[in-house]
C-alpha cells in the first residue's frame, strides 16, 4: 500500500477556486488551461431580464440549471427548463445541444439564476445529424451508490443510458451527505483498455450547503469572508498519481470551485460533518466509444465488500 504523504503540490495547476471576474461566465474552464483538451465547463449567473448567447464551436453541450430555471433557444426553438431552487433539492431537467449550434440563455422567475453549460470537444466540429434533446427531471435516473459512510446519490442525466444521442460528453451530478465520503474507493479512467477502462479527463464542479440551512443551496457565488453570513461550508477532494504519472492534489472546496482530473486516482471527495457536498462531473476523452469504465485503486478496493446490505 502506498503511504506517500499528500502535499497538494499540484493544487495551483489543477484546482481552480472561484474568483469573481468580468465577462459572461462566473466560472469558465476550457482548453485555454494548459494540458486540458476534451471537456469544458461554463457557469453563468444571470439576473432577471438578462440574456446570454453562446456558440458551440467544435463542442457539444448539456445545459444544466443549478439554481432557478431558464429558457434555452436553439435554432429558433425555445426549450423551457423549469430548473430547481438549488442543486440539493433534486434533479433538474437538462438540455443537450449538438456541436456547431448557437444557444441563448434567458433566466426565468424573479431571482438570480445559476446555469452550467457542460461541454465536450468533438471531431471535425461534429453535430451532424444529432438532435437537441430535452431530458425532463422525472426521467433522470437517481441511483444510490456505496453504503454506510460512503453512501451517495448519483443523478445520471448525461450518461449513455439517459442521453444516447450525444457524441462524446458524459455528465452526472452527485450529492454526498454531511460527513460522507464519495468518489470512493479512489478510482481512475485514464487508459484505453477495451472493456475494462476508458480514457477520460474529468471536471469536478462543487457546491456546498450547511446542514440545517434551507437557503444555503441558493447562496450566491462568493468565497469566505465575502459571504453575508460569514460562513463557508466546505468539502475536500484528492487526486493522486497512478502508473508512474505524477499528480498530487489535496484541496478544500466550496461553492463555485472546480478541480480538474487529467489522469490518476481520484477520491475521496469528502463532505465536512456540518455541510452537504454537491459536485457536477463532466467527462470526455479521445476514445472511439462513449463509455464510462473505471478501475479502483487496489489498495482501497476492498471497501466495496463492506457495503453489502449497508445503506
Amino acid at each position: 500500500m502506498n503511504h506517500t504523504p499528500r502535499t497538494g503540490a499540484d493544487n495551483e495547476r489543477w484546482f481552480h477556486p472561484f474568483a469573481p471576474k468580468g465577462g459572461d461566465w462566473a466560472v469558465e474552464i476550457t482548453d485555454t488551461v494548459e494540458g486540458w483538451q476534451h471537456t469544458s465547463l461554463r457557469v453563468a449567473v444571470l439576473e432577471p431580464g438578462t440574456v446570454l448567447g453562446h456558440t458551440l464551436r467544435g463542442e457539444e453541450a448539456v445545459v444544466v440549471p443549478l439554481v432557478g430555471g431558464c429558457r434555452v433557444e436553439v435554432d429558433g426553438t425555445v426549450h423551457e427548463l423549469t430548473g430547481r431552487s438549488s442543486v440539493f433539492t433534486g434533479p433538474s431537467d437538462t438540455l443537450y445541444v449538438p456541436a456547431g449550434r448557437e444557444l441563448t440563455l434567458t433566466p426565468t422567475g424573479e431571482g438570480t439564476v445559476r446555469i452550467a453549460v457542460c461541454g465536450a470537444r468533438v471531431e471535425d466540429g461534429g453535430g451532424g445529424g444529432r438532435e437537441v434533446t430535452l431530458v425532463p427531471a422525472d426521467a433522470v435516473p437517481v441511483e444510490h451508490r456505496g453504503g454506510g459512510v460512503c453512501s451517495r446519490e448519483v443523478r445520471g442525466f448525461g450518461m449513455p443510458g439517459t442521453l444516447p444521442g450525444a457524441e462524446q460528453i458524459l455528465a452526472c451530478e452527485v450529492i454526498t451527505p454531511a460527513g460522507g465520503w464519495s468518489s470512493y474507493p479512489p478510482h481512475k479512467h485514464d487508459t484505453h483498455r477495451p472493456g475494462e477502462e476508458s480514457e477520460l479527463e474529468e471536471i469536478y464542479y462543487f457546491e456546498t450547503q450547511s446542514v440545517g440551512d434551507a437557503d444555503a443551496g441558493r447562496a450566491p457565488l462568493t468565497r469566505g469572508a465575502d459571504r453575508d453570513d460569514g460562513r463557508q461550508p466546505v468539502g475536500y477532494q484528492q487526486v493522486y498519481g497512478a502508473d508512474g504519472r505524477d499528480i498530487d492534489v489535496l484541496v478544500e472546496v466550496a461553492t463555485g470551485d472546480t478541480v480538474l482530473v487529467p489522469h490518476g486516482w481520484h477520491g475521496p471527495a469528502m463532505a465536512a460533518p456540518d455541510a452537504d457536498l454537491y459536485y457536477l462531473n463532466v467527462m470526455a476523452g479521445p476514445g472511439p466509444e462513449r463509455v464510462w469504465l473505471i478501475c479502483d485503486d487496489p489498495a482501497h478496493a476492498g471497501v466495496r465488500e463492506t457495503w453489502e446490505g449497508a445503506r
